[in-house]
């Protein structure tokens, strides 16, 4: 697994959280990682962008950004606005192609969900994982809501013929309601896909110590990590089946 795409169903799903957990897990297994962030938007030149957060969390990763603009919007209008030139799916391609050359594993984050758009013509996340011909994990919520946009996720990734790698929560409360403790049973009907780790609420907080020493336990062995999906169930909704 070269390059692994990482989408969400939305966003503020804690993509990057779990992004930055991804590269942790992978940086104490020994391999050399990088994280590309295909387009940036709502920060400004100068401030650190969710590729910085990663880098600030997970440790040593090279960090690459395509494009950066200002307006928290969709990439495309965000470019569109600021008069700048978009990023298109085959640049993201080949950046990643290029950083895989000299790395184990490169990261490649979306903005927002899998099909926002990068440019006018319609230019999405999904395409760029069709050229590179990578896996995608998917990021998605916890509770109430979220197997609707999951579903819809999964079915457009088997619909472009692309891998879906899995699923991982990117946000489990510390006290979950019976939506999300009956969602670990059915996210991964829903998605077809295996459920490969749930990250604790709150732990883009941690120090870079914390946060490294921990995220292998929020992973599921095909990402590195220790985390098992049956043993957390039974662990955190015992009741819910």
């Amino acid at each position: 697994m070269p390059v692994l795409v990482i989408t969400g169903t939305g966003t503020e799903v804690g993509k990057t959280v779990v992004t930055a957990a991804v590269a942790a897990t992978a940086l104490a297994a020994g391999r050399s990682v990088a994280v590309l962030k295909a387009a940036q938007t709502g920060v400004g030149p100068h401030e650190p962008g969710d590729a910085a957060e990663v880098a600030r969390l997970a440790g040593p990763v090279t960090t690459a950004e395509l494009a950066r603009y200002p307006e928290p919007l969709a990439p495309a209008t965000a470019a569109r606005r600021a008069g700048r030139d978009p990023v298109r799916p085959h640049e993201v391609a080949d950046a990643a192609a290029k950083l895989a050359t000299e790395h184990d594993l490169v990261l490649v984050e979306g903005a927002g969900g899998l099909l926002v758009r990068f440019d006018a013509d319609g230019g999405t996340l999904a395409d760029a994982a069709r050229l590179l011909s990578a896996p995608v994990l998917v990021v998605t919520p916890a509770g109430l809501g979220t197997l609707n946009s999951t579903e819809l996720t999964a079915r457009e990734l088997r619909a472009r013929g692309l891998d879906l790698a899995g699923i991982v929560i990117g946000s489990w409360p510390a006290a979950p309601d019976l939506a999300a403790r009956c969602n670990l049973a059915d996210l991964p009907e829903v998605a077809e896909a295996p459920l490969l780790g749930s990250v604790p609420a709150g732990s883009g907080a941690l120090s870079r110590t914390a946060f490294r020493a921990a995220a292998p336990s929020w992973l599921a062995p095909r990402l590195d990590g220790s985390w098992e999906a049956e043993a957390f169930r039974i662990r955190e909704a015992p009741e819910a089946f």
